[in-house]
């Protein structure tokens, strides 16, 4: 049984997880009210600001108090309020910005489904489709504003592996790479850049890929890469040398995964690569492991019907879907490349 002062610490570490989806609500509510963006880089008051935000001065106030205290504000003198460098992470003209991100993490599609997480553990089924009569993509396709949060904040999510994936892993090789769910080409906007005289195709649904036009033209490579609408359960296009797949494979369970891949494997050269980019998790969890890969995959549990998985998890995935796991190239922010050729 541990002493005063490590009891103390448990309890308080227990205590601040209990209280974990307040400061979540908390967040959501200033990532929805642009209240970062109204401080700008001054100090305001709650009275300076209510107006701003639509609220009751006593309400701002207390919104800013518990943001302050969350270490997202900071309070210098009584009432006057100022943005800490992780706050500044939710102004939207930051290129950095997780604005988006939050908005949609704590938007309620997605908080909602974690009521049923003791259902959806006792039954491996998913708590969103439950909840709203149909899965999470589309529920996304009947909403078109929360089609183009989803959007932003996988963009978002995408930057610090679009960052590390032209220099950490070698594409010099292949004449063309098709990112497979690609979104709004962030991520194969940055490939292409490093590599000049490669082609690219974005293949997503149109509402998933409503957005790649721009951000590729923005990118300066919209003359290399065409975007391409399709359903990757029905099939894929063929004409890559590497297929890339970034936080697509996560979503599925098992089955539905193998598919994505059994269509990959039908079009894919001899020669050329399948790419998996997504969190490998560990063997065992470690000590210090970051509780955000596995949070993640409860989340996977709830919302979507996917999950996280392991290195011999992938290799049992691939294996099924006529691929070999080849290397695992360690990226950023958890992430890994996960190589796998054809057999």
């Amino acid at each position: 049984m541990a002493n005063g002062d490590e009891a103390a610490d448990q309890r308080r570490a227990v205590m601040r997880l209990m209280l974990g989806y307040m400061a979540s609500h908390a967040l959501g509510a200033a990532a929805r009210t642009g209240l970062v963006d109204l401080i700008g880089d001054g100090r305001r008051s709650a009275e300076d600001l209510a107006g701003d935000l639509g609220l009751p001065q006593q309400s701002a106030s207390r919104l800013m108090r518990a943001l302050a205290a969350l270490g997202l504000l900071t309070e210098e003198e009584p009432g006057r309020f100022g943005v800490s460098g992780a706050g500044a992470l939710l102004r939207s003209d930051r290129p950095d910005s997780v604005r988006g991100m939050v908005r949609m993490f704590t938007d309620p599609a997605m908080m909602r489904a974690w009521e049923g997480i003791d259902e959806s553990l006792r039954t491996g089924e998913t708590s969103f489709d439950r909840m709203f009569g149909t899965d999470f993509f589309s529920h996304l396709g009947t909403d078109p504003e929360l089609s183009a949060l989803f959007n932003t904040a996988m963009s978002q999510g995408t930057r610090s592996v679009a960052d590390a994936l032209p220099a950490r892993y070698e594409f010099a090789s292949a004449a063309a790479v098709m990112d497979i769910g690609g979104g709004d080409g962030t991520l194969i906007a940055a490939v292409l850049g490093a590599n000049p005289g490669m082609r690219g195709t974005v293949f997503d649904t149109a509402e998933g890929a409503a957005q790649a036009p721009g951000r590729l033209e923005e990118a300066g490579v919209a003359d290399r890469c065409t975007v391409a609408a399709g359903d990757f359960f029905e099939g894929v296009p063929a004409g890559a040398d590497v297929y890339l797949l970034k936080s697509i494979v996560h979503d599925w369970d098992d089955r539905r995964a193998a598919t994505i891949l059994s269509h990959v494997r039908a079009v894919v050269p001899d020669h050329g690569r399948l790419l998996i980019v997504e969190p490998v998790l560990p063997a065992t969890v470690p000590p210090e492991g970051f509780s955000g890969l596995y949070l993640t995959d409860l989340n996977m549990l709830v919302n979507v019907g996917g999950r996280e998985r392991t290195r011999d998890d992938f290799d049992a995935l691939c294996a099924a879907s006529g691929f070999a796991v080849s290397d695992v190239v360690p990226l950023a922010a958890g992430f890994s490349a996960i190589e796998a050729v054809p057999v």
